[in-house]
């Protein structure tokens, strides 16, 4: 294997995190800022890059990083790294908001899984972390994730966030329409495109949005029941407004009730 081979378990049901568990020697790349908890011997150093090339020089670095600044990451990831001479040591890692996390074992995959761009979590030393251009400008404009992918490569362990719960499809030659928010990621042979949610009616009355993301092909797609988006528009809809003003749900009884809280 090019990756280190971890093994992992997921806790938690919904709001997860990952335990990796590592031997003297292996390592595992995150976001930075993810790490929830960490054993003895386990030691981190921030890096430029992935580290998926040790020898790649400092431009290599530079432009690995620069592609991650693309998909709105930090130009650094975390390296955590078990140093002790024996034994098996774990470290966890946590989504930064409710939902799941996906294992992705990408030799499973053929080598490639493309995501949304702030799907990433962690994954084992030698994943190259890259981005993927979209070639269709309608996708880019409308279909929610832009037109930069998050292209994670290698033949170990990555995983990936997401909001509320993941639905696996295999698709064997078919299409699948959904919003394009709930769309976490793809493997090769899969057609990401965008089409009209219907006709004008429907595009502006639906409540479904004026765009879904189709999938065409044979491969696996992930789905999330519940994109950050659509989490922080709802809370926001229901927060107090600036000016003081009470828009909360069920706000006279809402306002009545702070009142008696003395608030």
């Amino acid at each position: 294997m090019r990756c280190h081979e971890v093994d992992y378990e997921i806790i938690g049901h919904e709001m997860q995190l990952v335990e990796v568990e590592l031997d003297p020697g292996e390592t595992v790349v995150a976001e930075a800022g993810a790490m929830a908890y960490m054993e003895e011997d386990i030691v981190f150093e921030t890096r430029m890059g992935d580290g998926s090339e040790p020898d790649q020089g400092l431009m290599g670095r530079l432009f690995g990083a620069g592609k991650r600044m693309l998909t709105g990451e930090s130009l650094f990831t975390t390296h955590f790294t078990h140093k002790g001479p024996s034994g098996k040591r774990r470290v966890a890692f946590a989504a930064p908001f409710p939902g799941t996390i996906v294992p992705l074992n990408l030799a499973e995959y053929g080598d490639h899984v493309y995501c949304q761009k702030d799907a990433f979590l962690c994954a084992a030393l030698g994943t190259q972390i890259g981005v993927a251009f979209n070639r269709r400008i309608g996708t880019g404009l409308f279909g929610g994730e832009g037109f930069i992918l998050q292209h994670l490569k290698g033949d170990g362990m990555a995983f990936v966030q997401a909001g509320g719960t993941i639905v696996k499809k295999d698709l064997r030659n078919q299409e699948l329409r959904v919003d394009t928010g709930c769309l976490v990621a793809f493997t090769e042979g899969v057609d990401y495109d965008i089409q009209r949610a219907g006709g004008l009616k429907s595009m502006v009355f639906g409540g479904e949005g004026m765009f879904l993301a189709t999938l065409r092909g044979t491969g696996t797609v992930w789905l999330q029941s519940l994109p950050f988006s659509r989490m922080a528009d709802r809370i926001l809809a229901f927060a107090p407004s600036a000016g003081g003003e009470d828009q909360g749900e069920g706000s006279v009884l809402g306002g009545l009730g702070r009142l008696l809280d003395g608030n």
